[in-house]
């Protein structure tokens, strides 16, 4: 091995799947939602994006759906 390496001359290449990572959106969320993750961003240290993305990655994966249904009203 050698004892020294010269880094400028390699050559630098962009990682391949940094694309597929994630994906930019733009979402429309009430500012209670918005709210609700700051607030436990501060207790987790987690910025509150990521824990909004680990709680639809959770639902993903726990194959949750939504239900929307209203009460019947009298």
């Amino acid at each position: 091995m050698k004892e020294e390496y010269d880094l400028f001359q390699m050559k630098s290449r962009k990682n391949p799947y940094a694309s597929k990572l994630k994906t930019p959106v733009t979402i429309r969320l009430s500012e209670h939602v918005v709210g609700y993750f700051k607030e436990m961003a501060e207790g987790t240290g987690v910025p509150y994006q990521s824990l909004i993305n680990l709680y639809l990655r959770d639902c993903v994966h726990q194959h949750r759906t939504v239900d929307i249904s209203w009460p019947k009203r009298d």
